[in-house]
């Protein structure tokens, strides 16, 4: 089988956590690695990108875009995990809250926020997952970091139920924010579902099952859900170049103003970051320097 360089943006069932949902894809592709741009909870769904050989290289820039979520908190009830796989911690009577008064209480979460990781989460500390630690008993100081709202939906209301969507910046952890809200409340929450519907310019709705991929291997059409790599920086400038110059860069050589074949390289992304093609193919991702370009990732 040929190793295929690129993504496949997969549509996560809830139960398999994020790396068991990798390693399955890179078995069935029989790729040399894998990895993933963004974990999900085991009980999760939704947008996963999963990035098969020189596609792993492109992480650092698809794990920092922003997510959006829909999620079901409960209210009324508080679990050790902030989610419906924990031990219940506390209860409390949820009452008559109205749609308006769950939507003001919203809005102090808004805009620059700060928050702290769940105990059962993957952050590492003290060389360890937090959520290995806190199996163990072993108390977790996870610390406080500074995370992005830009909207939180109210999407319906049943209670104790409130379903919502989150638009947010990567990091921000949907459990804890669930969570705090229900602090607010004074009511306490945890989230019962949750499935990330746009990773960066990824689509759930663009998404394919596992088992759609293992269809689509043997209908010898898994070509058809593999993203090429120039296709997955979507927002960032890209430039043509010939194959005499891609040759140069892929032997390290370093661009000076004016090489490249475009004249207006002015509208940089919000990085700094240019992305130079041959064809179909990605050559390097570069960076906008003093008198030239640096050599950020090459791709052969």
């Amino acid at each position: 089988m040929i190793q295929r360089d690129g993504i496949i943006i997969v549509d996560k069932e809830s139960g398999p956590s994020s790396f068991r949902v990798v390693e399955r894809i890179k078995n069935l592709v029989r790729a040399k690695k894998a990895g993933h741009a963004g974990t999900l909870d085991p009980f999760a769904t939704g947008v996963l990108a999963v990035l098969l050989n020189q596609g792993t290289k492109l992480s650092p820039f698809l794990m920092s875009q922003d997510k959006v979520y829909k999620a079901a908190l409960r209210l009324g009830i508080e679990t050790d995990t902030q989610d419906l796989t924990g031990n219940i911690i506390k209860k409390k009577d949820v009452g008559r809250l109205t749609r308006e008064t769950i939507r003001q209480k919203t809005l102090q979460f808004l805009g620059t926020i700060r928050q702290v990781p769940p105990p059962y989460s993957a952050v590492h500390h003290k060389g360890r997952r937090a959520y290995e630690l806190a199996r163990d008993g072993i108390p977790v100081d996870l610390q406080e970091r500074e995370v992005r709202v830009d909207y939180i939906n109210i999407l319906s209301v049943d209670l104790p139920t409130v379903w919502i969507e989150v638009g947010c910046s990567s990091g921000t952890y949907i459990r804890s924010l669930a969570a705090d809200l229900g602090r607010s409340l004074d009511t306490g929450a945890h989230l019962t579902s949750l499935r990330r519907i746009k990773s960066g310019p990824f689509l759930v709705d663009n998404a394919v099952t596992v088992t759609q991929i293992a269809h689509h291997l043997s209908n010898n059409t898994v070509d058809e859900v593999i993203m090429q790599l120039k296709d997955a920086l979507k927002g960032m400038k890209e430039a043509e170049i010939p194959d005499t110059l891609a040759r140069k860069i892929r032997n390290g050589y370093r661009l000076h103003r004016g090489e490249l074949p475009l004249e207006d390289i002015s509208s940089f992304d919000s990085g700094g970051y240019l992305k130079t093609v041959r064809g179909n193919e990605l050559v390097a991702i570069l960076r906008q320097a003093s008198n030239g370009y640096d050599i950020v990732r090459v791709f052969t």
